[in-house]
């Protein structure tokens, strides 16, 4: 029924692709105007004498958190008075609603390359985590394997396939994990473990065959190093392993201190180790639900949906389990787009499907050996994760691409939380270090 993937995004536990087509292969991200991402934000309303100061940041080839640091240099104040709502990619030009705790004044401090800072006000609140609808896309696929001819009609196809389904499988994405060294949710299970240590040294030194070598050789001299080589190996460390520096500084002080090593890194990373293992189990869950032939828009019994609010937000907080006497009603709130199907995002706290869904869930965590108390990491507080549920189907909003020389652009946008990338590999069905 699903074309079946055979790249390396299986280790990410994505088996499955939504469309029968052949890909048309090509790149992301050749230069950073390949991948544009418009933040569809709720502003915080404008207040004149209001505590925090909002601004329209537009960063070209930025990390999201080096970002926040440099701005925080720049302004003099700690990094959490800096508020944002998600992370962006960083070979991308992005525009997104930032905030500080202060005046106005504070960002006018800021004068980093290939930023613009705009449109400043004093808000009513600063921005936080989730604090936006959606976000608006312009992507670029260039150097396809395909040929020129085929292109436009594979592409059709697939537009067709994924509206008929109202959406495509709503994996979580390979920057999640890591597209070049997919480390995060390797870092998570360690944590889930109640391995600190092992977490900590799978940072630093996890590489893959893909990463730069100069960064891969500094890792592989880590794992064989003892305790008298760290502050060398810490003077070799280029800016693209701040976040490893800044462990390694935290290690030197104290060898033995593997819970501040973690504690150092920003509260976003924090967050992200375990969640990231989270989203790895999701990513096998959905899968195996595909390989089972249970349908991604349509409830069968078993399955907890989740409504949605007039925005379009899901409300996790009010799961609903489909059974024998709702699931007419649930089935046309599922159709109308006013419900979806979700599966766990498995952590300390939270409900398991039921029926065929509710097997597979179990049979995901009893493979892993894994229980609902591995998700609190009292060490750790930030990295603790009561868990949640997933919508299993991301739908697509106002799709259209043109075709060019390179190959083709698209446009859409997507609710919070989804992947663009999810998208374009039912396009393109590369391989994951060409997203």
């Amino acid at each position: 029924m699903y074309r079946k993937c055979i790249t390396a995004e299986t280790g990410i536990g994505m088996h499955n692709y939504l469309c029968d087509t052949d890909g048309t292969g090509g790149h992301l991200k050749t230069v950073p105007e390949d991948f544009i991402v418009r933040e569809i934000s709720d502003p915080p309303r404008q207040k004149d004498n209001g505590e925090y100061s909002i601004a329209t940041v537009t960063a070209r080839n930025w990390e999201t958190n080096r970002m926040v640091r440099l701005m925080s240099r720049s302004m003099g104040v700690s990094r959490d008075r800096i508020g944002f709502a998600g992370t962006k990619d960083k070979r991308a030009i992005t525009t997104q609603l930032m905030s500080v705790y202060g005046t106005e004044e504070l960002w006018q401090k800021v004068d980093l390359k290939d930023l613009k800072i705009e449109n400043i006000y004093r808000g009513a609140r600063g921005i936080e985590i989730g604090d936006l609808i959606g976000n608006d896309f312009e992507i670029s696929v260039k150097n396809c394997t395909m040929d020129p001819s085929q292109i436009r009609e594979t592409v059709d196809s697939d537009i067709s396939i994924i509206k008929q389904t109202g959406g495509f499988p709503n994996y979580f994405g390979v920057q999640r994990f890591g597209a070049v060294r997919p480390v995060t949710h390797r870092v998570g299970e360690r944590l889930v473990r109640g391995d600190i240590k092992g977490a900590v040294m799978t940072y630093i030194s996890f590489t893959t065959d893909e990463e730069e070598e100069r960064l891969r050789l500094i890792r592989e001299r880590f794992q064989k190093a003892d305790v008298s080589e760290w502050a060398e190996i810490r003077q070799t460390m280029p800016p693209a392993m701040a976040f490893e520096r800044m462990m390694l500084s935290k290690l030197i002080e104290n060898p033995e201190d593997w819970v501040g090593a973690i504690e150092i890194l920003p509260a976003n990373l924090q967050m992200m180790f375990v969640h990231a293992y989270q989203s790895l189990l999701f990513n096998e869950m959905l899968s195996r639900r595909m390989d089972a032939g249970l349908p991604l828009n349509m409830p069968v019994e078993g399955d907890i949906i989740i409504p949605l609010d007039a925005n379009k937000i899901p409300q996790h907080e009010n799961p609903i389990l489909t059974t024998s006497k709702n699931i007419d009603l649930v089935t046309r709130q599922v159709r109308a787009g006013r419900a979806f199907v979700t599966i766990t995002l498995f952590g300390s706290d939270g409900e398991l499907a039921e029926g065929e869904m509710g097997e597979i869930e179990r049979k995901v965590i009893e493979e892993n050996k894994l229980s609902h108390e591995d998700f609190v990491i009292p060490e750790l507080s930030r990295c603790t994760s009561k868990g949640s549920r997933r919508e299993i189907l991301c739908p697509l909003k106002d799709i259209g691409y043109e075709m060019n020389d390179e190959g083709y652009k698209l446009k859409f946008s997507l609710p919070k939380g989804n992947y663009a990338t999810c998208l374009l590999r039912e396009f393109m069905k590369s391989e994951m270090r060409d997203y």
